[in-house]
């Protein structure tokens, strides 16, 4: 089990306990339950739950998950027996109160506010769900590519403006999580 972190849950289950590297950010206020591996440099914003109770969730480096966010997966079942575990690459962005349950982010990957993304969904590497958007179970989104609407779908290619502005949202993000991390630990030295 990871260290333990001031204002974070973490709770083991079914002999399987949170994996977070000294570098990652968790905020005071999230759960971290179960198989979940958090990689290097990545951040959990405040109030967000990440549930592997049932399957696994793994987020690579350098990614953010943003405030009110729930993350889950599903089991192995007949027919299905790798289940639905929720696999997030690196430089990845998850905008404020997304769901996420049982899919794929690949690398530099985009779920805009409010979004969710279902089991055995795929969102590309540099692809974007909008804000809002509902991917439903199985859809993949190709690479560079921008889905919207309920249930998503594509809409257009992203312009290479766009493609650098999600990888200046990640810099931020790492230089924020640290900035947050610094100010926490102020605050419980007052």
């Amino acid at each position: 089990m990871s260290a333990p972190r001031p204002g974070v849950r973490l709770i083991a289950i079914h002999g399987k306990a949170p994996r977070i590297h000294d570098s990652a950010f968790v905020a005071p206020g999230c759960a971290i339950i179960g198989d979940v591996e958090i990689g290097a440099d990545s951040s959990i914003w405040y109030n967000c739950v990440l549930r592997a109770d049932v399957s696994r969730i793994v987020i690579g480096e350098r990614s953010n998950v943003q405030d009110g966010s729930v993350l889950h997966c599903d089991p192995p079942r007949p027919g299905d027996p790798d289940g639905s575990p929720l696999l997030i690459g690196n430089d990845v962005l998850v905008g404020h109160m997304a769901m996420l349950h049982g899919c794929v982010i690949e690398d530099r990957g985009f779920v805009g506010l409010g979004a969710i993304a279902m089991n055995k969904a795929v969102i590309g590497n540099d692809a974007m769900l909008a804000a809002g958007a509902m991917l439903t179970e199985g859809k993949v989104m190709g690479p560079r590519e921008l889905w919207g609407g309920r249930p998503a779908r594509l809409m257009r290619e992203l312009d290479d403006a766009a493609i650098t502005g999600m990888r200046l949202g990640v810099m931020h993000y790492a230089q924020n999580a640290k900035d947050h991390a610094a100010a926490i630990a102020g605050a419980e030295q007052a």
